[in-house]
């Protein structure tokens, strides 16, 4: 399949395009390169994949409409994979234009060129972030999200419904995942566990909001990977017991679905340091702090609707995925066998076997 994937450079973007290349599909990938977060971290990702023969990569911003008119019209793709646009809940709270244009536009722009090109199936990235003030655990697809927290994550519900649209105006198969928390090698240097192992290294004290209360529906990037490519292979049909009498919201007698992409499984934020601190051989010091605007205590994913309609669920533990995310931090910093930073040590053997 000719597949097109967008925030290749990103975190869930390259590991997509590495399992799509491997398995003979024709990759292209777009992104921006942006510098909300190291820029050397996306080039590394992106060095990568160009060794590939099956990928190729254009350094293209969503936001740009001529740019993405041309790349469809240049192109047949069979399917769309859509994971770039401005991430961070509270970067968003500070900086609103570049969710604006990313997360709104760029959309937009993803939406046309699909329709114009005839594209099979679109499957975008949404959030958890969507379920907003809802308090229900776990989040489940038939509840409501029309109260986010975040401008982030109302530019994740909006792409739900422009998606919708598209679906019902043109036939447009269209899937949106609701991911939840992501993580493991080659991961995002703004994401929580990133900054937890680079303060324990560090010796620093690390933030931790809402005093530790919190917990987390922590998946891991295989698992992410494995569950995206079954739902692009299943493009979105319509529902036929879907009425407008009693209106599911993430079906359709549009070509149109919703997912909860998760683990199921949330963990304790203060048990997910103490396997960090295991995996590093070192102790956090902890600084804890009340909770964040735009942020939620706890998220846990319903992911039956997502296992019924693929036949899957994670399988990686907290343990065995930190565990990898450590050896590969250690190994990316250059910080192997005998090198030391503060007191670190290499993971802890044990660490890298744990039991499942």
């Amino acid at each position: 399949m000719k597949v097109l994937v967008t925030g290749a450079a990103g975190f869930i973007g390259c590991a997509l395009a590495l399992r799509l290349v491997a398995r003979g599909d024709e990759v292209t990938g777009v992104d921006n390169l942006n510098d909300y977060y190291d820029v050397a971290l996306k080039r590394a990702r992106l060095a990568r994949l160009t060794r590939h023969e099956g990928f190729r990569f254009h350094k293209l911003d969503i936001a740009d409409r001529q740019g993405m008119a041309g790349l469809f019209a240049g192109n047949h793709f069979g399917a769309v994979v859509h994971l770039a646009a401005q991430a961070g809940v509270r970067h968003s709270i500070e900086n609103p234009w570049p969710y604006v244009d990313s997360n709104l536009n760029g959309f937009s722009h993803v939406l046309e060129g699909c329709r114009r090109s005839r594209v099979a199936h679109l499957v975008y990235a949404s959030s958890s972030s969507v379920y907003g003030a809802n308090t229900r655990q776990p989040y489940s697809e038939d509840q409501n999200v029309d109260h986010p927290l975040s401008l982030y994550a109302a530019t994740k519900k909006a792409n739900e419904l422009l998606a919708h649209s598209y679906a019902h105006l043109y036939g447009l198969p269209c899937t949106g995942l609701r991911f939840f928390t992501v993580y493991g090698p080659w991961g995002r240097p703004d994401m929580s566990y990133f900054k937890f192992a680079q303060g324990i290294l560090a010796e620093r004290s690390i933030p931790v909001f809402n005093r530790g209360d919190m917990m987390r529906d922590f998946t891991y990037i295989d698992d992410i990977v494995e569950a995206v490519i079954r739902v692009m292979d299943q493009p979105a049909a319509a529902d036929p017991r879907w009425t407008g009498s009693a209106p599911h919201p993430a079906t359709s007698s549009a070509p149109y679905r919703l997912y909860n992409i998760g683990n199921n499984r949330p963990v304790k934020l203060l048990g997910f340091i103490e396997v960090l601190e295991r995996c590093l051989g070192k102790k956090a010091v902890l600084d804890l702090l009340p909770m964040q605007p735009g942020d939620v205590p706890v998220t846990c994913a319903d992911t039956s609707d997502l296992e019924a309609a693929i036949g899957f669920r994670p399988t990686t533990t907290i343990d065995t995925g930190l565990a990898r995310f450590v050896e590969w931090y250690l190994a990316y910093h250059g910080l192997g066998s005998g090198t030391r930073v503060g007191t670190a040590r290499r993971p802890d053997p044990a660490c890298l076997g744990c039991p499942q």
